[in-house]
């Protein structure tokens, strides 16, 4: 099975055992993989080292969200791990996200290594438009993610993390080299479980969307390989 770079399988799992049983499992099937807080948090940057191992590429999604010296100084020390993306928050600023982008290149230049890809997440997709009304938000959910993706563009930011529902809207605005990387992935049959604005592989794809990110419909699946392959097959089919 040849293995697709726009899918990235999210690791949400604590311990290091889990992660090899995994990707010896997915083999070649998979080559790019997300490793959020739970796992970093839980076995640190020896997750990083073991993926680029097994020459696998790395979205380390930690969503930094501070003053622009603290994330820009995160930043600096997270590129020297070797990750192919990293991610800020983009309701942190424009000054922040500028500073990220300053510090993830001058690390890099300095470092003599390619730059890692910049994304800022917009709005999680757990959230709804009844939870974004209670935060106290006048402007639409949607209206906001496309404002957050075109401050995160003119800030320097390689792309946005966002909803496949608002993929379209994004690229749009955007243009079609700006990345944009959609969790809220649910394939055909699956359960949606904590997620709210979601779309199968295939919609995703056709709004514009470069990276799938998909978690437990492969990894909680009785047979996570196969899994991979009906999400593969679904890729393929979007046209």
């Amino acid at each position: 099975m040849s293995c697709d770079q726009r899918l990235i399988v999210a690791l949400d799992v604590h311990n290091m055992e889990t992660v090899q049983q995994l990707v010896e499992q997915l083999g070649d099937s998979v080559s790019y993989y997300k490793v959020g807080m739970e796992l970093f948090y839980s076995v640190g940057s020896q997750v990083i080292t073991y993926l680029r191992q097994q020459n696998k590429d790395i979205f380390l999604d930690l969503k930094l969200h501070d003053i622009p010296n603290t994330v820009g100084q995160g930043l600096a020390t997270l590129t020297q791990l070797g990750a192919t993306m990293l991610n800020v928050h983009a309701s942190g600023g424009f000054a922040m996200m500028q500073a990220a982008a300053r510090a993830v290149k001058n690390k890099a230049d300095e470092m003599q290594v390619q730059r890692p890809k910049l994304i800022a997440v917009t709005i999680l997709t757990s959230m709804n438009a009844d939870e974004w009304s209670a935060l106290g938000y006048n402007v639409d959910l949607s209206q906001q993610v496309i404002h957050l993706s075109q401050l995160a563009q003119k800030a320097g930011m390689d792309g946005v993390v966002a909803s496949p529902q608002e993929a379209a809207q994004i690229q749009a605005v955007c243009g079609n080299e700006f990345i944009i990387v959609t969790p809220g992935i649910r394939p055909s049959g699956a359960a949606i479980d904590d997620q709210s604005r979601i779309a199968t592989p295939a919609r995703a794809l056709k709004n514009g969307a470069h990276h799938l990110v998909i978690g437990r419909p492969i990894t909680a699946a009785a047979n996570p390989r196969q899994a991979v392959k009906d999400i593969l097959q679904e890729m393929r089919e979007r046209a």
